[in-house]
């Protein structure tokens, strides 16, 4: 199993016409589960505040060739070609998420040379939207200028919210989620453990290994590539 992120700049109409177009399994071979929102920048507001001309979509996969066909024949990834794009080898996952191979270790204690990225995932109960944005915004906020991290977007569609963030190493990530316990994440976690936010939701974190495209001229991941890799131009 794989994953795969796409984010690109499309305009207003093109972008509010691909969120209602997700790919689904039955129709592309080899996906697993895809999820098409509108981009949201992390901090700032409590509430998201949606790029409405970017649009980002988060797929599981069977293996390469799975996504291969999907950017050579689908109209939905013609759509978003213009735009940035990486894949992902999954390393752990907490939680659980469509598509998602059950057995991925749930280990903190995992070490990995080179950038992560990390991906949180939740299909929100309505019932705890407000909740949910007032402790969610404090981790969002806490993320901005984290150490070591590369790149970060939120995602939104709900009940379905998401973020993706790129880091330059596996104990950057693992300090801004775990490192302070009276931190804004940890404290986001132990809350939404008292009285969960989501019907369902997953914390995976990936080795990204090809990284493709651009968004506003920059590759996001190009910068802290892993040494040996080949590098999209």
């Amino acid at each position: 199993m794989i994953a795969s992120v796409h984010v690109a700049d499309l305009g207003v109409g093109s972008a509010l016409a691909v969120i209602g177009r997700a790919p689904k399994p039955k129709d592309v071979p080899g996906l697993r589960h895809a999820n098409v929102a509108l981009a949201a920048p992390l901090g700032g507001s409590a509430l998201p505040a949606p790029q409405f001309w970017r649009v980002g979509l988060v797929a599981f996969w069977d293996d390469d060739a799975a996504v291969d066909r999907f950017l050579a024949e689908h109209r939905v990834a013609k759509r978003l070609a213009e735009g940035w794009r990486v894949r992902l080898e999954p390393q752990r996952c907490f939680g659980s998420w469509p598509g998602v191979d059950a057995d991925l270790p749930r280990s903190r204690a995992m070490t990995s040379a080179g950038p992560v990225a990390v991906l949180t995932l939740g299909r929100t109960r309505m019932t705890q939207l407000p909740r949910f944005l007032r402790t969610s915004n404090k981790a969002e906020n806490a993320v901005i200028g984290a150490p070591g991290l590369t790149w970060t977007t939120g995602m939104a569609k709900p009940p379905f919210f998401a973020t993706c963030s790129l880091w330059e190493s596996a104990d950057a990530a693992a300090s801004y989620a775990y490192g302070q316990r009276d931190g804004a994440h940890p404290h986001a976690i132990d809350v939404d453990r008292a009285k969960p936010f989501h019907h369902q939701s997953a914390f995976i974190r990936f080795r990204p290994y090809r990284s493709e495209g651009h968004l506003v001229g920059k590759n996001p991941l190009h910068a802290h590539w892993l040494d040996g890799a080949p590098q999209a131009q």
